[in-house]
């Protein structure tokens, strides 16, 4: 977990002008071995099926985490599919909680203020990453916490010993900083949802990451 790399949010509204399967399927193929999928638009059964989908293009090759649903996350994996954890947030169920529903699997928790991190760190043993940002201000997610920065983001990562994945409006151009803030990752939504070859936009990201070393 000291190395995440590249990380897509998959986030289905932000998919264009490539389907998410479409899109998660060139981001393996691109060398990405994290991805989380986001869907807060459909049903719980329309994301319960587009996890199953997800999870044959990743299974062998990447990580696949359910954004928020726990639900959609518990009823994939009792279908037989290869999902390996969950992302949540502050305004989600406490982490303690999450831990004991989904038993062994990733969880990810966003965290951005000194207090939101020093409740990781008390909440540690059921935390496997901190997702920490926004670095910068991102059309994604509108209600985004106040941009950090890089040197914001470089901050965080020295007030916990989880691994932190910088998220917020990064790009390639980014690794450097975020390795050398800390980071044990990037996570990245529109260079890879909305570019027109998402497999190279991939690679590009996977060879900046493994470049910053």
């Amino acid at each position: 977990m000291r190395d995440l790399g590249a990380y897509l949010v998959a986030n289905t509204a932000s998919c264009s002008p490539h389907s998410t399967l479409e899109v998660i399927e060139a981001a393996v193929a691109g060398g990405i071995q994290w991805i989380q999928l986001r869907a807060k638009e459909e049903s719980a059964r329309e994301f319960f099926e587009l996890t199953l989908a997800a999870a044959k293009l990743t299974e062998g090759k990447a990580q696949l985490l359910v954004n928020d649903r726990i639900d959609v996350f518990l009823a994939a994996r009792a279908a037989g599919a290869a999902v390996a954890g969950i992302h949540i947030g502050q305004k989600d169920v406490p982490v303690s909680l999450a831990r004991q529903l989904i038993g062994e699997g990733i969880i990810g928790l966003s965290a951005s203020t000194r207090e939101q991190i020093a409740q990781a760190n008390l909440d540690a043993e059921f935390i496997d990453y901190l997702g920490v940002g926004a670095v910068r201000a991102t059309p994604t997610k509108k209600d985004h916490p106040t941009p950090l920065g890089l040197d914001g983001f470089a901050e965080r990562t020295g007030w916990t010993a989880l691994p932190c994945v910088a998220i917020g409006a990064v790009t390639a151009d980014d690794a450097a900083a975020i390795r050398a803030g800390g980071g044990a990752g990037m996570a990245v939504v529109r260079p890879v949802c909305q570019a027109d070859d998402p497999r190279s936009a991939s690679a590009q990201l996977v060879s900046a990451w493994e470049e910053a070393k």
